[in-house]
């Protein structure tokens, strides 16, 4: 495993595997049907090739972009750039991990270069974010006419997986070889509480 001295805890609030290429086309004629479920209560990650089932799973293409990671706090800041509810859509980005800090914020977008890991309960897997997930211009039919725009710089990235394992939505640990907004300086304990993985319930 990788030296990730820099950490946040997180919240892992979705996790999408999708059979197929929805946003084809033309915008305007709307996404292609969804082909089983998308939105997973956890996914199985394997180093190289990918979330199992989706879309980008063992595609020589995109080998070093094959999971997308993105702060969901984001979309709140776009909500709020074009004056509207904070109620967009997460699963509509087609982002396959979005997550939030529990307390204060967690800049994905700057942890390009970087290799980290997520832990939500069986174990860290390991990514290296190779390049920034560019919003496309189905982002203005799919969330709210604006938001292609103000997803510029804030997409999230695209990711090489460099581990197996299991993902699972809830609390998790973000670590990184990197300082990112919202990290834990090096040598801080964790706080105490919930493990990786708990409900607390």
């Amino acid at each position: 495993m990788s030296a990730l001295p820099y950490s946040a805890e997180v919240e892992i609030v979705l996790l999408l595997a999708s059979a197929v290429h929805r946003y084809e086309g033309r915008p305007a004629d709307g996404p292609l049907p969804a082909v089983g479920a998308e939105s997973h209560t956890s996914v199985r990650v394997r180093a190289g090739l990918g979330i199992v089932g989706d879309r980008h799973f063992g595609k020589p293409a995109h080998r070093q972009a094959s999971v997308t990671v993105m702060n969901a706090d984001v979309l709140d800041k776009v909500a709020d750039d074009l004056g509207l509810p904070r109620t967009l859509d997460p699963a509509a980005t087609r982002r396959n991990i979005l997550l939030r800090a529990v307390d204060g914020a967690v800049d994905i977008d700057s942890l390009r270069g970087a290799t980290f890991s997520l832990d939500s309960g069986d174990g860290p897997v390991e990514f290296l974010a190779h390049r920034p997930a560019n919003p496309c211009a189905w982002m203005d039919v799919v969330l709210a006419p604006g938001a292609h725009r103000a997803l510029r710089g804030r997409g999230g990235m695209r990711c090489e997986p460099l581990t197996d394992g299991v993902l699972r939505l809830g609390r998790a640990r973000l670590q990184s070889s990197i300082p990112f907004t919202g990290a834990e300086p090096p040598g801080r304990p964790a706080r105490p509480g919930n493990p990786p993985g708990s409900s607390g319930s």
